[in-house]
């Protein structure tokens, strides 16, 4: 059983990320089989809660409201809506509902008491809930877990060195502040970031340190290919090689052997082929449903006839245990 460290060196991950292709996928897809439920794959539907018109600079977004892109501004949605939503992810095989608003950060007002509703909602349904709502405070973190939150979704996006190239509104420590906060909640916390920004490989192993020398791995890990959208800074990035995303996913599987690892935004131009050698090298996690917040995502029908053809089957919800419970359910396992 691959040991869980919280004391990676940039050597050590490089090393892992540069082995030969057939050995790091055959050794990451050794580690995750050793998880008797290697073939279970969560599936998560990812809604826009409140789309556009964010005060944030992220190079990639195009919710960003200084880009002029084809992006229409909505205001917060309703909870029956969200509701709606998150009955039509359930019948399609998700077991995890996550909302996502752009925002800068959570402000103590009507709008975030809204959400607060969609939480206790969505929780009311027995499926898990997760949300990405920019910088939160220990008290706001606190509020959505008491509504029955399971999961805080906050990506670093990229290494510590390369942040202040991709975004300058906010700092990189902000981000590992927001995931304290979400930590003292004793809520799980999703973390990860994107590869095709312009970075180096470097950049790429210095984000799996962070991710992986934290106190406590993130519970849930995104790797996201860049989706470049015209408008924004990003528009004329190359798409990711498959092989870049492999690599990713796999020294990822090693580095946080009990992390679940999600196949996330890039999946719509990945053909199954492709999206089977992520599953082979560890990804545990996918994104379904028509879009990704703001891009295009595959639909979940075609995702459920990729899994009868490769013999994945969905994760129910809450398999260890609600967040009160998680460390109990880890205990057990």
């Amino acid at each position: 059983m691959q040991a869980t460290r919280h004391d990676w060196t940039k050597e050590e991950i490089s090393e892992i990320y540069n082995r030969p292709f057939l050995d790091l996928v055959y050794e990451a897809a050794s580690i995750h089989r050793e998880n008797k439920d290697y073939n279970e794959v969560q599936v998560s539907s990812l809604i826009s809660i409140k789309t556009g018109g964010c005060a944030e600079d992220c190079s990639y977004c195009p919710q960003a409201a200084r880009y002029h892109t084809e992006l229409e501004v909505q205001p917060l949605m309703q909870v029956s809506q969200v509701v709606s939503a998150a009955v039509k992810a359930k019948e399609g095989g998700a077991s995890r509902l996550c909302m996502g608003a752009a925002w800068r950060e959570v402000r103590d007002n009507r709008d975030f008491d809204r959400v607060i509703e969609m939480v206790k909602a969505v929780n009311e349904m027995d499926m898990e809930v997760c949300c990405t709502l920019g910088m939160l405070t220990e008290n706001q973190a606190q509020r959505l877990a008491d509504a029955g939150l399971y999961a805080y979704n906050h990506n670093i996006d990229t290494s510590e060195d390369d942040y202040k190239r991709i975004i300058s509104t906010r700092t990189f420590d902000d981000r590992l502040n927001t995931i304290k906060n979400v930590r003292k909640a004793k809520l799980t916390v999703c973390s990860g970031g994107i590869i095709g920004l312009g970075e180096t490989v470097e950049d790429r192993v210095s984000m799996l340190q962070t991710l992986s020398n934290m106190e406590k791995h993130p519970e849930s890990v995104p790797v996201n290919a860049l989706v470049p959208v015209k408008g924004t800074p990003l528009e004329n990035q190359p798409r990711v090689p498959i092989w870049d995303m492999v690599r990713m996913i796999a020294t990822a599987r090693i580095v946080m052997p009990n992390s679940v690892v999600r196949l996330s935004a890039g999946r719509n131009e990945m053909s199954t082929l492709e999206q089977a050698f992520c599953f082979m090298a560890g990804a545990s996690s996918i994104f379904a449903g028509d879009k990704l917040l703001t891009t295009p995502n595959p639909a979940f029908v075609d995702d459920m006839a990729m899994f009868e053809l490769l013999g994945l089957k969905t994760r129910d919800a809450f398999k260890n245990g609600r967040p009160a419970n998680t460390q109990i359910a880890e205990e057990m396992a």
